[in-house]
């Protein structure tokens, strides 16, 4: 039996899980559901000064939380491990070793002092900086004698003409002439590591890979990493590079500002459907463009084929309207619609815990109803517990006195809404208790209509500002307003 195409995501641990890393994930999850493969987690910390203790983990935590995670990975294991590049050095040296003696690679003892000058020299005759491949040429005995006077070397891969053609799965047939460009590559630097060069075609090849999905900023490296296969007599796998994800005016998504890191995504209570939404939303790959797709509809709608090369132009101010949407299926959805009474509870009691929160506004019967009857209105969960729904969750302390300086009538206006309440099976709507608090007005002597409104919205919320009375009567429910003017009442 064939088996399924095996793809991995190698971030650096460097920081945390950004919205482009996400979305590299995201393609390499969908490719292997659809196809029945492997998805693979493999940690890139080859540049061992810029790596961050945790973000390892914080990464693998991030894909399970955003509902794709890995087969195999350093936290799950797998056949194919160590999934982390610096337990791998080993196999980066064999591949070195093998290099070397083909004559493909070259050891160079150019000292770091004459690179930079290189550097320099060529910047300041405004050309690119490369390496002139001064190594390359030196005898197996000058080689021999370097080493026994101890001097510092690195391995570089020689760079050959010629490069074949590729097919990219995106942007069709590509080659780049990287000797014309470029000096030959450092693929192991003195200290065992390897560059990402050699260390993602060596890992590419150990764990079986057959298609990377990557960003398009590796396009122009594939020809040297497809000449590095031919040199080790290695089968490359299929290449497809995904265009780059940018801010909506097309500039680079700023991580400076923090603000496009799962982590805050998470802390600000975005649901990681609507992260998974807007980013396949604003790429390519899928059948027509729309709002609201599940992870099951982009598996069955997802082709390579249907990957542009357009930039993907990521507009987060449109984010909240993705999580309302989604956050509107969790609702009417029996078994989500518990985890967001839960949760809905547990932020009740953080943000009005030192109120006076009556248990009954707690029981499960009371949070599901505010959820189904606000929905759609919501972005966030956590707007249920703004100011403006306070409401909702402390019942207020409202004196008669205060009621009555808006309206004599105090009385009246009470006794008529509770028997509007009380009638048998009242099923409350919005639209019919506008219809009937316009008629309770019309029984009243001088009191106007925005006046009563004024008086209601203070006895149920104790606040001047809110929903509209009939909504909030309507959330509330009838026995709850009933004892709220009740004790404005009597107080």
């Amino acid at each position: 039996a064939e088996r399924g195409p095996r793809v991995r995501f190698g971030p650096s641990p460097t920081g945390f899980l950004h919205l482009g890393g996400l979305r590299t994930a995201l393609y390499n999850y969908i490719f292997a559901q659809k196809h029945q493969g492997t998805f693979i987690l493999r940690v890139e910390d080859t540049d061992q000064n810029r790596v961050v203790p945790g973000a390892a983990e914080g990464i693998e935590d991030m894909l399970d939380w955003a509902g794709i995670p890995p087969d195999e990975s350093p936290g799950r294991g797998g056949p194919a491990g160590p999934y982390v590049q610096s337990q791998r050095l080993e196999l980066y040296g064999r591949a070195g070793a093998a290099l070397l003696a083909s004559g493909a690679a070259y050891r160079c003892f150019c000292s770091p002092q004459r690179l930079q000058l290189l550097r320099r020299d060529a910047l300041r005759r405004q050309q690119t900086p490369r390496y002139d491949n001064r190594c390359r040429h030196l005898t197996a005995s000058e080689v021999a004698q370097k080493l026994s006077q101890g001097l510092d070397c690195v391995i570089r891969f020689r760079l050959e003409r010629g490069v074949q053609p590729f097919q990219d799965l995106v942007y069709g047939w590509s080659k780049h002439e990287v000797a014309d460009v470029e000096g030959d590559p450092v693929i192991l630097k003195g200290d065992g590591f390897p560059t990402y060069h050699l260390a993602n075609v060596v890992d590419d090849h150990h764990m079986g890979i057959t298609h990377v999905l990557r960003g398009t900023e590796w396009l122009a490296s594939t020809s040297k990493h497809l000449l590095l296969y031919k040199a080790l007599g290695w089968e490359p796998p299929r290449f497809g590079h995904l265009p780059l994800l940018l801010n909506k005016d097309g500039g680079k998504l700023s991580k400076r500002q923090g603000d496009i890191f799962l982590e805050r995504f998470a802390r600000d209570g975005f649901l990681p459907e609507a992260l998974l939404d807007i980013v396949t939303n604003c790429g390519s790959g899928f059948a027509e463009k729309q709002m609201g797709r599940t992870l099951e509809e982009l598996i069955s709608q997802f082709e390579v084929g249907r990957i542009t090369t357009h930039s993907a132009l990521l507009d987060l101010e449109a984010l909240p309207e993705f999580n309302r949407i989604h956050l509107t299926r969790h609702i009417e959805n029996q078994g989500l619609r518990q985890k967001l009474v839960r949760e809905l509870q547990g932020l009740v009691e953080l943000v009005y815990g030192d109120q006076q929160v009556d248990p009954d506004v707690l029981e499960k019967e009371y949070v599901e109803r505010v959820l189904l009857l606000r929905k759609g209105h919501i972005s966030l969960l956590k707007d249920l517990v703004s100011s403006g729904y306070s409401y909702l969750w402390v019942r207020p302390s409202v004196s008669r006195q205060q009621l009555q300086t808006i309206s004599a009538e105090v009385d009246k206006i009470g006794k008529l809404v509770l028997g509007l309440l009380t009638r048998p099976a009242a099923a409350l709507t919005v639209e019919e208790l506008n219809r009937d608090l316009r008629s309770v007005q019309k029984q009243t002597r001088e009191t106007k209509y925005s006046s009563m409104m004024q008086l209601l919205r203070l006895a149920l919320s104790g606040q001047q500002h809110g929903p509209s009375v009939a909504e909030m009567m309507v959330t509330l429910g009838a026995e709850e307003v009933c004892g709220r003017i009740h004790r404005a009442l009597s107080s």
